[in-house]
């Protein structure tokens, strides 16, 4: 059967404690639910960080002792740090975790390639800034993970490319359902992998009650998915998750008898992870 990489999305920037109890905060807490993820079957999480009081941060420091910590508790687990931030954020502090060494370089960084609504508020990424962090990653030799909410990002990702920014093939993730965005449909998720260039590969990252339909649906077209309190907080209708490593466990389930799971060392090699 052809594996399947799950990506755990643990923190993000925009879920609350007073949304859900189980938000992982500080640096230890983000590092036991990464192990709790790699035990229930991930190989990559997505991260975020957060200050003491809850408040989203790109601090390097934070991001310095929850990468060490992770690879204290589970060494192969892929690091995969947000370059979005939080909206409002500028190009030098959302790049803050390229610039960690040694054990706390991360592995991988999203590159999002192209301003979107993001409900209310917008997500600024013009393209000098996309350029700018491009080439940050590519300076620090971080893979990147091209962060699509629309179509035309896939766009400005094989600009890049034509610019000597970024290699392909490339890892795409597609995050669909934010309201402002392109919808969560399968008819989506069929479009964009049609787009990106030959040999790349692509994650589905549906967003609130998307999540899980979205992953499903991922798993049938042999894309990757990405699951966590980032992007939903429900395992069911109701339900609150008790962490991501709930919903990686489900994504584990949608995958049984129809796609294997992959452990972190062959997802390195699927997506090109030095």
């Amino acid at each position: 059967m052809k594996p399947l990489v799950i990506t755990a999305a643990l923190v993000g920037a925009e879920t609350t404690r007073e949304q859900t109890p189980y938000l992982p905060i500080t640096p230890e807490e983000i590092a036991l639910e990464a192990k709790r993820c790699r035990d229930a079957g991930a190989s990559i999480v997505h991260l975020h960080v957060r200050e003491p009081d809850g408040r989203p941060s790109q601090s390097a420091a934070l991001f310095r002792e929850t990468i060490e910590r992770i690879r204290d508790l589970a060494p192969d687990l892929i690091c995969q740090t947000s370059t979005g931030g939080a909206v409002g954020m500028d190009v030098d502090e959302r790049a803050q975790p390229l610039t960690l060494e040694g054990r706390a370089r991360p592995d991988m960084a999203t590159l999002s390639t192209g301003t979107v609504n993001f409900g209310d508020e917008v997500f600024w990424n013009p393209l000098p800034l996309v350029r700018d962090l491009a080439r940050r990653m590519r300076a620090a030799g971080i893979a990147p993970e091209i962060e699509c909410f629309d179509v035309g990002m896939i766009d400005t990702a094989l600009l890049l490319a034509k610019e000597g920014l970024v290699d392909l093939p490339v890892h795409f993730d597609f995050v669909l359902g934010v309201p402002g965005a392109l919808a969560a449909k399968r008819s989506a998720i069929e479009y964009l992998a049609s787009e990106i260039p030959e040999g790349s590969t692509f994650t589905v990252a549906g967003v609130g009650r998307h999540q899980l339909p979205m992953a499903e649906i991922s798993i049938e077209l042999g894309g990757h998915v990405r699951v966590g309190l980032e992007d939903n907080i429900y395992l069911s209708k109701g339900v609150l998750a008790k962490g991501s490593y709930e919903l990686v466990a489900r994504a584990v389930e949608l995958a049984a008898g129809k796609r294997r799971i992959a452990e972190p060392d062959e997802a390195r090699r699927l997506l090109r992870i030095s």
